[in-house]
C-alpha cells in the first residue's frame, strides 16, 4: 500500500498530540511485539525521546513494514474500548479513516477492521498482507465433477460460457463476503477469508455457489447436462505466499481438498465441524448430523435439505 505524505503527516501529528513516547511503544507493540524504538531509531537509550521525535520514526517504521492498517485498527480499539481499564482518547482518527476510505478501503466498525473497497480492487493478500504473515482463515475449495467428461461431450464455445458462468456465481459469493479467490484451475478453485467472521463468509459462501448454480442448471446452463460441483470449507492456520506453488504447501488448503476430493458428495457442501463454533444455529439447522471423514468430521449442505 502506497501512502501519501499527508496521511504520514497526519498520522505523526495524531500520535504526539495524544500520546506520550512511552506510550506509543505499548501500542506499537500490539502489532510488532519486538518493536524497539531506541534499536530502529539510533538513539543511545541514555536520550530521551520526545514525542514529536517517537511519532516521526514509529509512522515512518510502521509505513515502512507495511502495518499502517494494523496500527491503526489498533488505535481505533484503544480509541474506543481503552486499554488495560485505563481511556485513551486519539484526536485526528476520524481523519485518518476518512481518509484510508478515500484511499480505496471500507471500515467495518462491527469487525473493527478495514477492507479494500472490492468495487475498485480485490488483491489476493486484501492489499494488507505481506509474504509470510501468519493469520487464522476458513478456506473454501470447489471441484467440478466429471469435468474430463463435460469437455469431451460438449462444444467448447458452451463449456466456455457455462464455466465463466460458475465463475461469475463464485467471485460473486467470496468476494461479497471479503473473500479472495486465490486460484483457479481447469476445473475448480480456491478461496480464502481472513478477515471479520471469516468461518461464517465461508459457509454461507459455499451455501449461496449451490443455491445459484441449482437455479443456473435449470435456468441458464448450455450444456447437455447440469453443471455439478463438490465444495468444502474448513478453518485453521495460514501462511500468506505470494507464490501460488508455496500458498498450497499450507496444511489447511491441503486439508480442505482432502475434504473436497474424499469425503463430499456432488451437489453438496462438506464443513469441517471447527467451522461451526461461532455460526448461529439457524445455520447449523440447514446442516445435515455430524458425520467422520478422514481427517475431521463434518457437515454437510445440500440444496435438498432444505426444509419445505
Amino acid at each position: 500500500m502506497k501512502v501519501k505524505n499527508s496521511t504520514i503527516n497526519l498520522c505523526r501529528r495524531t500520535l504526539y498530540e495524544s500520546l506520550s513516547a512511552e506510550t506509543m511503544v505499548r501500542f506499537v507493540r500490539l502489532v510488532d511485539p519486538e518493536y524497539d524504538l531506541y534499536e530502529r531509531s539510533g538513539i543511545p537509550q541514555n536520550i530521551p525521546i520526545t514525542n514529536q521525535m517517537a511519532a516521526e520514526r514509529i509512522v515512518e517504521d510502521i509505513v515502512g513494514d507495511g502495518r499502517l492498517i494494523d496500527f491503526i485498527e489498533t488505535l481505533l480499539k484503544v480509541d474506543s474500548d481503552g486499554y488495560m481499564g485505563r481511556a485513551y482518547p486519539i484526536k485526528g482518527l476520524g481523519q485518518i479513516v476518512k481518509i484510508l476510505t478515500q484511499e480505496g478501503f471500507l471500515f467495518d466498525r462491527s469487525t473493527g477492521q478495514f477492507f479494500e473497497n472490492t468495487h475498485e480492487r480485490a488483491s489476493p493478500d486484501w492489499g494488507r498482507l505481506h509474504d509470510g504473515d501468519e493469520r487464522q482463515a476458513a478456506v473454501l475449495r470447489l471441484d467440478v465433477v466429471a469435468n474430463s467428461a463435460l469437455v469431451q461431450q460438449n462444444a467448447l464455445d458452451k463449456i466456455e460460457k457455462a464455466y465463466t458462468g460458475l465463475r461469475t456465481i463464485v467471485t460473486r459469493a467470496v468476494v461479497g463476503r471479503f473473500g479472495r479467490v486465490w486460484s483457479w484451475e481447469g476445473d475448480g478453485t480456491l478461496a480464502a477469508f481472513m478477515f471479520g467472521q471469516k468461518e461464517r463468509s465461508a459457509v454461507l459462501a459455499g451455501m449461496e455457489i449451490l443455491n445459484e448454480l441449482f437455479f443456473y442448471n435449470r435456468l441458464a446452463n448450455p450444456l447437455d447436462s447440469p453443471l455439478r460441483v463438490r465444495i468444502a470449507t474448513h478453518a485453521g492456520p495460514i501462511r500468506y505466499r505470494e507464490n501460488l506453488i508455496e500458498l498450497l504447501k499450507n496444511d489447511t488448503i491441503k486439508d480442505v481438498i482432502q475434504i473436497e476430493s474424499t469425503a463430499t458428495p456432488p451437489d453438496t457442501l462438506s464443513s469441517s465441524t471447527n467451522l461451526f463454533v461461532s455460526i448461529d444455529r439457524v445455520i447449523q439447522d440447514r446442516f445435515g448430523p455430524e458425520q467422520q471423514a478422514a481427517i475431521c468430521k463434518v457437515r454437510q449442505y445440500a440444496v435438498n435439505l432444505e426444509k419445505p
